[in-house]
């Protein structure tokens, strides 16, 4: 039996936990089904929410509860675990005042609603008072942690995402990958550019067919479905930018957004998202071993939950074996329209390398350009090298240079994301980070579970979510980051399989 003092410590943080789902909820709403006259009071109960929590997490008791099981020579590895991540989070948290802590959700709140309508009209200039107000809260509270040493102010932020990376790491990854990216990037691009013989052109009209929302609403949650999210225990809804929720046990809510054409950008929304869902019910949540409501039961980093999103969207979603499964299903949901197509169609026409301007519509070999050119933008942000005003300019700028394309417009430019107005700065690398985490999974998946395509290929990908679950989901944060990797998969996170991964898709539609 634990000890007493380790039995209350888990009784506080999960009292802390439920407010913070609380927060969640209301977050969840504001994002789905809140009348948009309601966001001055549903600014105020967040802040309100926001600052009980912290005080839960940081009270005096917590202290001393903590310093009495890290003395306990009694507990098992997972308590000392969980006694080590709440200490982790301990720290962390006493360093920002409540009123910050407050300051920042009602900032995200209101900033959150200013973002749509800006979006909407697509005017920066409207928007851009919410950004330097949210960034300067950013750096106030990167001030508050603090900087380890000879970093800088944006590693205190990526700590919240991705504990133990830091800006120059990434940098260090993102650089010679961007070079291998350009490279293939240029080499398809020559490839479809020419005239005449040698010449290849992918048929996409397969994409542009137009299914009705409700049809697409209807396909989405039987894919959902293969994929063994549980719908008794979570939820599908629309909403203007996709996200996942994990609300509290039994409660994951997915949202999705959908357009008349092109399906497959809400249908590998609704993957993707159901990819995070996968992982919040596969977490510990409702253990009888006390991990419930501590952080034995939640992710361990951004980068390993984007992994789990970005594998069933793209290693699954868009192979060949998925749509030897899908098309079929699909012509049952909206009729005969699609039987003039083939597995064939839809595999080249999922996997094109177009360079283009939305992130969450991306293709695989153009994606991480995204992610680059948001990670440099936003660091330079907090370190103080680029001013807000000039965000619309650098970005498009960055478009130009890394992905060829002139940005028309602030919505489908720097607006596009709802990341900067949540005051989510720190996340986006951890986008790149689980495409790598990713990728190194999937090589270790197919040596288990050779016979997985096939599996696939009938729609029966329980097996594959029920191996993530022993592997990834039930360990919580008993691991960090980069010890789960290379637990799992032997060796550290690197670039190599991802590149391997988009030269053989390359190579099947182009012939690169």
């Amino acid at each position: 039996m634990p000890a007493k003092e380790y039995q209350e410590l888990c009784a506080l943080w999960r009292e802390a936990s439920t407010l913070n789902s609380v927060g969640s909820l209301l977050g969840w709403d504001q994002e789905t089904y809140m009348p948009d006259r309601a966001a001055p009071a549903r600014a105020e109960q967040s802040a309100l929410i926001a600052r009980l929590t912290h005080e839960r997490r940081t009270s005096p008791r917590v202290g001393d509860l903590l310093a009495a099981c890290e003395s306990d020579k009694s507990l098992d590895e997972n308590a000392r675990a969980n006694v080590r991540e709440m200490r982790r989070d301990y720290d962390h948290a006493t360093k920002l005042p409540a009123d910050l802590v407050a300051e920042l959700a009602k900032t995200a709140s209101e900033s959150q609603q200013v973002w749509k309508e800006a979006r909407q009209k697509s005017d920066f200039a409207m928007f851009r008072p919410a950004l330097e107000k949210m960034m300067t809260l950013s750096r106030r509270k990167a001030e508050c942690y603090g900087v380890r040493g000879g970093g800088e102010l944006y590693d205190a932020l990526m700590e919240e995402y991705e504990p133990g990376a830091n800006a120059r790491e990434i940098e260090a990854i993102l650089t010679p990958l961007r070079a291998e990216l350009a490279g293939l990037i240029r080499a398809v691009g020559e490839k479809t550019g020419k005239r005449g013989k040698g010449a290849v052109k992918i048929d996409t009209r397969c994409l542009g067919e137009r299914i009705e929302p409700a049809a697409q609403h209807e396909f989405g949650q039987r894919v959902l479905k293969a994929m063994g999210f549980e719908l008794d225990a979570g939820r599908l809804d629309t909403t203007t930018h996709p996200f996942c929720s994990g609300i509290a046990p039994g409660d994951t809510r997915l949202t999705t957004r959908y357009r008349d054409e092109r399906f497959t950008d809400a249908l590998y929304g609704t993957m993707h998202e159901g990819g995070h869902g996968l992982y919040e019910q596969g977490l510990p949540k409702e253990s009888k071993d006390g991990a419930s409501g501590t952080p034995l039961a939640e992710a361990v980093s951004l980068g390993i939950h984007e992994s789990q999103s970005r594998m069933w969207e793209n290693f699954v979603g868009r192979s060949r074996d998925f749509w030897k499964w899908a098309l079929p299903l699909l012509r049952k949901h909206v009729g005969k329209k699609f039987a003039k197509y083939d597995v064939d169609q839809f595999y080249a026409a999922t996997n094109t390398v177009t360079p283009s301007l939305i992130r969450v519509e991306a293709d695989e070999g153009t994606y991480n350009m995204h992610v680059m050119i948001r990670f440099e933008i936003e660091r330079a942000l907090i370190n103080g090298a680029v001013a807000p005003r000039n965000v619309p300019e650098l970005w498009n700028q960055k478009y130009k240079e890394y992905l060829g394309v002139d940005v028309p417009d602030d919505r489908r430019g720097c607006l596009q994301d709802v990341h900067w107005s949540f005051g989510l700065v720190g996340y986006f690398p951890t986008y790149t980070l689980g495409n790598l985490y990713a990728a190194q999974l999937w090589e270790t998946i197919l040596k288990d579970m050779p016979d997985l395509p096939k599996r696939i290929a009938k729609g029966d990908m329980v097996p594959l979510r029920d191996w993530l679950r022993t592997k990834i989901h039930r360990h919580g944060r008993k691991y960090r980051a980069s010890e789960l990797c290379e637990r799992v998969t032997g060796r550290p996170v690197e670039s190599g399989p991802l590149l391997r991964h988009l030269r053989a898709k390359a190579e099947a539609v182009y012939g690169v």
